[in-house]
């Protein structure tokens, strides 16, 4: 009876067992994808809440003034710039460790993972005021395609992880429409940089 009871807790203690409120497993801290997990449209209701409120305010912005394309564009990528980094900003820790996952740079360095959020709300603010386009426009490209090719490396590696675009706050997996975000912001930043050249 001893020897089984040995046999169990060694078993428990290999796949995982709760100690208190503590769990103790062998496994990794980086887990492979659940087939499930973000599979349906509820678990990217957050992202999408987020670029429907930036793209209505900025019509409303554009409206309100009578402005074309290229306000609407500076408009939507300044506010969705500044709410996304003010999501990391909350738990700029939190943020790091989950940036340092995948971000090329990010997992070199960890001060880049803490200053990222900053760079995203002078990039946010660069749209909504218009100081140096062109600026902004080029490294929004680079920062974005930069974020791209490490998405793409960690979906490759089938990760399970929440996507450190939204900080800690919002629970979205890292997918391909977290990639697809990274390259519609490059492709907006590259239209709106051919569009000064016109």
């Amino acid at each position: 009876m001893r020897r089984q009871r040995s046999e169990v807790k060694k078993k428990e203690l290999l796949d995982g067992a709760s100690v208190g409120n503590f769990m103790m497993s062998k496994k990794p801290p980086y887990k492979q994808r659940e087939e499930a997990r973000g599979s349906g449209l509820l678990d990217y209701w957050p992202l999408t809440a987020l670029i429907c409120v930036s793209m209505l305010a900025a019509g409303a912005l554009s409206y309100g003034l009578s402005a074309g394309l290229l306000f609407f564009m500076h408009y939507f990528m300044g506010i969705f710039l500044c709410i996304f980094a003010l999501l990391k900003i909350f738990h700029p820790s939190a943020f790091a460790d989950g940036f340092q996952m995948y971000d090329l740079i990010g997992k070199r360095t960890r001060i880049y993972a803490y200053i990222y959020p900053f760079i995203e709300l002078a990039l946010g603010l660069g749209y909504l005021s218009f100081i140096m386009p062109l600026a902004v426009y080029m490294a929004t490209i680079l920062i974005m395609t930069i974020g791209m090719i490490g998405v793409i490396d960690a979906l490759r590696q089938g990760l399970d992880i929440n996507c450190p675009c939204m900080g800690s706050v919002l629970d979205v997996p890292l997918s391909t429409v977290t990639l697809t975000e990274d390259a519609g912001m490059a492709i907006m930043a590259a239209a709106m940089l051919y569009m000064a050249f016109l």
